[in-house]
């Protein structure tokens, strides 16, 4: 579609280019001596101006172009999609290794958890003998 149009713009240039146009002035002095000035213009194209060898070299250029200019854009495109794609899988892996440590660091939480109720059961334990044996005396 982008080649149909820029060589439509291609032809239009050159049919605008090949369009000679010609002024004629014309002063006319009128009876009581006042000039008047008549200006006309005349547009001709000539079929014969136009070049179709040169139209056609000049439509294949821009073709050459276009894919040029397309293919860098696919290019850019490639590679900002590797880009992204790479930066996704880091990304990844990088949550993954916090998830690894968060559950690391929660089990060793729990563990800490479970050894400080233990420790306190044992001192409540403790206080219980105690006291027991207090009441007892």
């Amino acid at each position: 579609m982008k080649k149909q149009i820029l060589a439509a713009i291609v032809i239009s240039v050159f049919a605008v280019a090949c369009t000679k146009s010609t002024t004629k002035t014309e002063q006319v002095e009128n009876a009581d001596g006042t000039v008047t000035t008549t200006t006309t213009t005349v547009s001709e194209t000539s079929p014969h101006i136009v070049d179709s060898a040169k139209v056609n070299e000049a439509k294949e250029k821009v073709d050459a172009k276009l894919d040029q200019a397309g293919n860098k854009i696919d290019n850019a495109a490639q590679n900002a999609k590797d880009k992204i794609d790479a930066t996704a899988d880091k990304t990844k892996q990088d949550l993954d290794k916090v998830g690894k440590d968060i559950k690391t660091g929660a089990q060793e939480a729990g563990k800490d958890a479970k050894d400080a109720a233990r420790k306190g059961a044992a001192k409540v334990e403790d206080a219980a003998k105690k006291l027991k044996e207090d009441l007892s005396k």
